[in-house]
């Protein structure tokens, strides 16, 4: 039991990675000239200036926060199934669902991208003013 709530605890720091991380990108994005070295949402396009930075964190944000919650849950429901299971079987499922986690938390990159290019052109200059909130 003692190796289940350590793959539980395990499992869960990627969905809480995300949750903290998207909020804090949702709400204060992090300033473009503070993270070229640290942290962010780091793509060609979202780099472009100040709007397409912000603009990407907000929007990339949200998805992570939404995903992180999303895939906390799972993990959690997928693991109570393992739960009286030898270590092998409890450690592979843990291994399982990490690697599940590590692909789901990329899948937001191509929404944001894609949100990115309807809203700014290829220099990063918004393709509507309309379209500002």
């Amino acid at each position: 039991m003692n190796f289940w709530i350590f793959m539980l605890v395990m499992n869960l720091l990627i969905p809480l990675v995300m949750i903290i991380f998207g909020r804090v990108f949702e709400k204060k994005p992090p300033k473009i000239g503070m993270s070229k070295f640290a942290f962010g949402y780091r793509t060609i396009m979202s780099m472009r200036n100040a709007d397409t930075w912000e603009y990407a964190h907000r929007f990339f944000g949200k998805l992570w926060f939404r995903f992180g919650i999303v895939l906390g849950l799972i993990s959690i429901i997928v693991l109570f199934f393992f739960i009286g299971k030898d270590k092998d079987t409890v450690g592979f499922a843990g291994m399982i669902i990490c690697y599940v986690q590590m692909a789901v938390m990329l899948i937001p990159v191509i929404p944001t991208e894609i949100s990115l290019r309807k809203r700014f052109d290829k220099n990063g200059n918004r393709k509507d003013d309309d379209e500002k909130n």
